[in-house]
């Protein structure tokens, strides 16, 4: 069983947390990451680390990720850490890939080319 929560920026961004049994938040997006959503997003992200011992944000369905997106996973990481809970990215395609390697997140943030693995991890 799974709850869902949801915040979205109209045509541009939706977010959709789902807390599994075993309580790991899996945080899916879908559209694109950039300066319209990212205070939406840092606000569920952040809630997460709070609450689940691990999560996971999915992003397969992200086609574009911007610098704003990378200083929310930043500073998720950065509280992620400091409780001591685990916070990892899965499914990213190419072109957010890409920006995740540019900047160097991959070597920061665990990163998994699908969410199962981000799971088993």
């Amino acid at each position: 069983m799974a709850d869902i929560e949801g915040a979205a920026v109209p045509e541009r961004l939706l977010i959709t947390r789902t807390t599994t049994g075993g309580d790991i938040s899996v945080v899916t997006l879908a559209g694109e990451v950039d300066l319209d959503g990212s205070s939406q997003l840092r606000d569920v992200l952040l809630s997460c680390v709070e609450t689940a011992p691990v999560t996971v944000v999915d992003f397969s369905e992200v086609a574009f990720l911007d610098s704003s997106g990378i200083n929310v996973l930043i500073s998720t990481h950065q509280a992620a850490d400091s409780r001591g809970v685990s916070f990892r990215l899965a499914a990213p395609q190419q072109a957010v890939l890409r920006v995740l390697q540019l900047v160097g997140v991959d070597t920061l943030i665990p990163c998994y080319p699908t969410v199962d693995q981000a799971l088993a991890a």
